[in-house]
Order: C-alpha cells, then structure tokens, then sequence
C-alpha cells in the first residue's frame, strides 16, 4: 500500500499505487512500473516464515497477560519512522515479533518479557566494513565499548547487500544476513570482527553494509551505517 503526503498538492509518496511504485533515493523522488516478485520459496525464506509463525501463535497462546502489556508499554512509548520519514508508533505484538525475528536469527533464546527501559538501544555510528576476496570474509570494526559488548544476549546483527559494480552511488537492496556478534559478560567480543560473506564476492566490486544492535532484554535498533566497501 502506498503512503500519499499532501501538502500543497502532494508533496510526497512512498509504496505501490496501481501499477506504479514511488519511492526515492538521494537524487529525488521516481516512479517505476510494479513487478509482481518472484516467490521461489526458498529455504531461507520458509525458515523466515516459520518463525514468523511461532512468533505470532507465541504471541496469542504462550505469552501471559503481564508480559502482553510490557510490550504494549514499551510500543507506545517508542517512536518509529515510516517510509515518509514521519514519527509512528508501532504495536506490542508488532516491537515482540520484530526484536524476536532478530534475535533468533542470531540464535539467541527468545525473550517473552516485554523491555522496562522504553528507549532504543543506542546505534554504533562508528561501524565499518572491509572485504577480502580472498578468505571470502567481512571484517567489521565496531566500538567494543559500548554496553552490549558486555551483555549474555546482546548482539550486533550483520547484513550485507549483494555485490554491485564499483561505479554504483546508490543501493537498495537485496540485503541478506551474514552473521551476528555476540556479547559476553565473560569474554567479551573485540574489535574487529569477521564472518564468512553471504554472497560470493569478487576484487573491486562494491558491497554496502549494514547493522542493528539488540539488547538481552529484547530492546532493538534500527538499521544503521550503511557504509560501503570495495572487495579487496
């Protein structure tokens, strides 16, 4: 569903309209004729949907009451941003299965309780990305000091974009999750970090990455960074 915003006219629309999308990038706002998307149900994307709907049968059978509310609690007291860039709030359910689809992915345990800290957690403005073609490997410099670092159940997600020639200025898409680091209140991770790349990669190509930060008790950021690299 698009989103319209009118201001003297319409000052700006973001989604699919008809057979149109809007969206936009650095340069400007675009329109382009809408595909329907090929759904190879791929392994990888039936693992997605099932958790999906655990997550959601979770939600209605396994939670209690109490834990129902915090999350409810926590969603109106965050606020979130649309395609449009303006301020919305988004659901209990909605903050459970999006923190909980993250968290899994990193294979962490499930976290019911709705967070008592009604913040996000803070982003790494300093992360960035270097690729060796080589080891077929990511090296991602983080600040290791900030407080997940430190914290069972903390965690940096990694997701990289799929190779692009170097020429490219502008990137939306498809991402695909390369790895996590994980906190340890023992043994705590040191910069920097590297996991295996997602995609095959080649020297000289462009690969942009990007990162969200969960906390034990389920708080979790936005995307952030997105910061480009040339294979090396």
């Amino acid at each position: 569903m698009g989103l319209v915003k009118f201001g003297i006219g319409v000052s700006k629309i973001s989604g699919k309209i008809g057979g149109s999308v809007f969206a936009s990038n650095r340069y400007g706002s675009y329109i382009r004729n809408w595909a329907n998307p090929v759904n190879p149900s791929s392994n990888r994307q039936q693992a997605v949907r099932s958790t999906m709907a655990a997550l959601v049968q979770d939600w209605k059978d396994t939670l209690t009451d109490s834990q129902r509310y915090q999350w409810e609690v926590y969603a109106a007291n965050i606020v979130m941003k649309n395609r449009l860039g303006e301020d919305i709030y988004l659901s209990g359910f909605n903050h459970f299965v999006r923190a909980n689809m993250a968290i899994i992915n990193a294979e962490l345990d499930q976290v019911n309780g709705g967070p008592g800290i009604l913040s996000l957690p803070a982003t790494d403005p300093s992360m960035t990305s270097a690729i060796a073609s080589g080891a077929q490997q990511v090296s991602i410099a983080f600040n290791d000091g900030l407080d997940w670092v430190d914290e069972a159940g903390g965690a940096m997600l990694i997701y990289l974009g799929k190779p692009v020639s170097a020429g490219k200025s502008f990137f939306a898409g498809p991402w695909r999750y390369a790895g996590a680091i994980l906190g340890d209140a023992a043994a705590a991770p040191t910069s920097p970090a590297t996991m295996a790349t997602p995609f095959a990669v080649q020297a000289g190509q462009k690969i942009w990455t990007k990162a969200r930060i969960v906390r034990a008790d389920g708080r979790l950021t936005e995307y952030f960074q997105p910061s480009t690299a040339l294979v090396g």
